[in-house]
């Protein structure tokens, strides 16, 4: 005889730490295009014309790795904690004396999204041993 079997439905371990993980993650991109629209300010800091191009790139980078975070793959998780805490780390270098740059709608709706991103993905790396 056979016996059905029924699939497990119960949700994965860390899935709500892994949908935080993605909200972050969409939440970045956002602020970013926000950043690229004029929408929020950077203080005291003047890009350079056509230099949206990158805080664009950016953008598209934290929503495809939204995506990727989905992919339940310990090393996408691994890359995406090293490269984003390499951003945040180039970011407080680069404006540790400015306060207007790093307390400005663009500095703290980005941090305000990467910081949390960077704790999910952490947490997500440590429990998946």
């Amino acid at each position: 005889m056979i016996a059905a079997v029924r699939p497990d439905t119960r949700p994965a371990a860390g899935s709500l730490t892994l949908r935080l993980a993605v909200l972050f993650a969409w939440l970045a991109a956002g602020a970013y295009l926000l950043l690229a629209a004029g929408v929020l300010g950077t203080g005291g800091y003047q890009a350079e014309p056509g230099g949206e191009g990158i805080v664009l790139a950016a953008a598209a980078a934290y929503a495809v790795g939204g995506l990727l975070v989905q992919a339940r793959r310990r090393w996408l998780w691994i890359v995406g904690a090293v490269v984003n805490a390499l951003v945040m780390a180039m970011f407080f270098g680069a404006y540790a004396g400015d306060p207007t740059i790093l307390l400005s709608g663009g500095g703290l709706a980005t941090k305000g999204a990467q910081l949390p991103l960077e704790v999910a993905l952490l947490t997500l790396i440590l429990r998946k041993r």
